[in-house]
């Protein structure tokens, strides 16, 4: 292994063991490690692909350690910061996985996790305020991503919102500069998103697990709950699994670090043992390496047409303003007494009082301070 690849290897595993608290603390923290420490793509270039990241299926934020993979070491980064982002995940849902169907039960974190999730908004607040500084080209924008906020509240759909968002913008800009070209045909068609119906069948297998997660990880918007209910439609309302199961499946991915479809992991083992666990790990997630190595070498290409560049810089705001309300989303749920106020007030100070601390610092610290001040 060549030293770029050995590096993307090593900056992905340690994201992916300490990435809690959702995509947009993942993001944070790879804006912290690629772009502050390392200086390997520019910020505008990383919000680039985080604004078309969120225009294709899959988890977002895996998506976005593969193009920096990519970005990095060519395709296999892509592949190696992929796998070594997932690996702890997939491996520690896996022994849980084992640990509930044997005895029944999950064991208690919540002590450890109780922490976490203070600790993260300080870290998502960072890149927020970061991202949006780059991102804010312009008054109008700014409109825009307000927008984008507050339809968020409103209970619009992510991808919806930012496709809105990117549209308006691009029109907007459009006609204020009527000197800007449309994209040709040609140009827009990578845009193009695919979906795939695949039929089902009532025997259970290696082949079944993995159809089932392949369909799943191509067609998958948005959080976890959207997973919830793409995987309840197909598992819970055809009998292959109870809504309880489900719900603990869900609970896993939430309490283990990177990304959350690690849950197919536990319930691939459910269904199948070691072998499904195997196959709904790699049927939910290679519509992403492959989607990720169609995108990546398109994105410079749409700066290069005003009109795509406008839509772009739109999206990018809208972005942002996903962040800001999830952010919101968190504070409102996690900041809940004075303990989880105290870990928020101790990580900012750190966060923004520090300098070079890095994100793992701040994780294992919201992590032990839950765990000490849960026994008073």
């Amino acid at each position: 292994m060549n030293s770029s690849l050995k590096e993307v290897a090593q900056v992905f595993l340690k994201l992916g063991l300490i990435a809690f608290g959702g995509p947009a603390a993942h993001i944070a923290m790879m804006e912290k490690e690629i772009i502050e420490k390392r200086k390997w793509i520019s910020r505008q270039h990383f919000l680039d692909l985080i604004g078309a990241t969120n225009l294709i299926p899959g988890p977002n934020s895996t998506e976005m350690t593969m193009h920096c993979g990519y970005e990095r070491a060519g395709i296999k980064g892509l592949f190696v910061a992929g796998i070594a982002f997932i690996f702890p995940a997939v491996i520690i849902t896996g022994i849980l996985a084992w640990l509930y169907v044997e005895y029944g039960k999950l064991p208690e974190v919540e002590s450890f996790t109780y922490g976490i999730k203070p600790a993260v908004i300080v870290i998502i607040a960072g890149a927020v305020y970061k991202l949006g500084k780059k991102a804010l080209k312009s008054v109008e924008l700014g409109i825009l991503g307000m927008l984008t906020i507050i339809i968020g509240f409103l209970g619009v759909n992510e991808v919806n919102s930012l496709l809105g968002t990117g549209i308006l913008g691009a029109v907007y800009f459009y006609l204020k500069n009527k000197s800007i070209q449309l994209p040709s045909k040609k140009s827009l068609l990578p845009l193009l998103s695919v979906s795939y119906s695949l039929s089902t069948s009532t025997t259970l297998g290696f082949w079944k697990v993995f159809w089932i997660f392949l369909k799943v990880g191509s067609i998958l918007y948005g959080s976890g709950y959207v997973l919830f209910a793409f995987l309840d439609g197909e598992l819970v309302s055809t009998g292959l699994l109870s809504r309880s199961d489900l719900i603990d499946a869900i609970a896993v991915g939430q309490f283990t670090p990177g990304p959350v479809l690690s849950t197919a992991t536990f319930i691939g083992y459910q269904l199948y043992g070691f072998s499904g666990a195997i196959a709904a790990t790699i049927g939910i997630f290679l519509p992403s390496f492959l989607f990720v190595m169609i995108l990546n070498p398109i994105i410079p290409k749409l700066r290069q047409s005003d009109f795509l560049s406008a839509f772009l810089d739109a999206v990018n705001i809208g972005a942002v303003g996903i962040m800001v309300k999830v952010l919101f989303d968190m504070a409102f749920e996690s900041i809940s007494d004075w303990k989880t106020f105290l870990i928020l007030v101790i990580s900012l100070a750190l966060s923004f009082g520090v300098k070079k601390i890095n994100s793992m610092h701040i994780v294992l610290l919201g992590s032990l301070l839950g765990w000490v001040l849960t026994l008073f």
